[in-house]
């Protein structure tokens, strides 16, 4: 599923214009609408993806890539793996050589491996948190310097709900973006005299390709337990990360936005 094309915006947004924005993990899904909305606000764009089994991401990224393109905003689109220090190190260099400079981090990139708590494997642990967490570690400590000695740079990492209320079967996953949340708390305290602010947005079920593969009585579930009673699109939570990289909310930081149509009230 292609997520809706935001729509080009020329009002309110002069601040963001020209500037140049991260999203890890921005070849699909929801990191995907995020680049395209930092787009439509005539933000350059640098993503990154890794391939998956069973999945052509590679393909994927060149679509991105090219809608990007057809804002007309600088892009820069390529294989990086965040659990390695060293290719987070290249891809941020080549990024703000490419954008001319940045300002935004959008953490977005994540993976899954649910399973009983009971016959989870070590190495299904290990991938889970070594690419939410400590991945999100390497990206914002890559761009930290750069932010600090310009004295502005806005970090939005992308947690869940199920951080604080996990389901069955995801204590890796929910355990990584608990520590997400820690990580934005603590990064938030440190980078703050430096004119930097640092955020997260903690999503419940958002409709894309990954959702619709799930079966149908869990799809339905979600809907039910969601005082709105639907899914988040995903511009519902691009939306509210654009709006956390703006300065309309330059004095908000160290903050998690749940972003789950009510679903944490039930």
């Amino acid at each position: 599923m292609l997520a809706e094309q935001p729509e080009k915006r020329s009002v309110d947004d002069s601040q963001m214009a020209g500037k140049g924005a991260i999203v890890t993990g921005g070849a699909t899904g929801l990191g995907r609408a995020i680049a395209l909305e930092f787009a439509s606000r005539d933000v350059n764009v640098a993503v990154n993806y890794i391939q998956l089994p069973g999945r052509d991401i590679a393909a994927q990224a060149l679509l991105t890539e090219t809608e990007l393109r057809s804002f007309g905003v600088k892009v820069f689109c390529s294989e990086c793996d965040v659990r390695d220090s060293e290719d987070v190190e290249r891809f941020v260099s080549s990024a703000k050589a490419e954008l001319g400079g940045l300002h935004f981090l959008v953490n977005n990139a994540g993976i899954a491996r649910d399973g009983a708590l009971w016959r989870l494997s070590t190495e299904s642990w290990d991938d889970v948190l070594r690419t939410n967490v400590t991945g999100a570690f390497h990206c914002t400590q890559a761009v930290a310097q750069h932010f600090r000695s310009q004295h502005f740079g806005k970090i939005v990492n992308i947690s869940s709900h199920q951080a604080q209320h996990p389901g069955f079967g995801v204590s890796n996953y929910a355990a990584s973006k608990a520590a997400l949340i820690g990580l934005t708390k603590a990064a938030a305290v440190e980078l703050g005299p430096s004119n930097i602010n640092v955020n997260a947005v903690a999503p419940g079920f958002v409709h894309t390709d990954l959702l619709d593969a799930l079966p149908d009585e869990v799809v339905d579930k979600a809907k039910k337990s969601s005082v709105l009673g639907r899914l988040a699109e995903p511009r519902d939570i691009s939306r509210v990360v654009v709006f956390l990289c703006s300065e309309e909310a330059r004095h908000i930081t160290g903050q998690v936005i749940v972003v789950d149509g009510g679903m944490t009230l039930t």
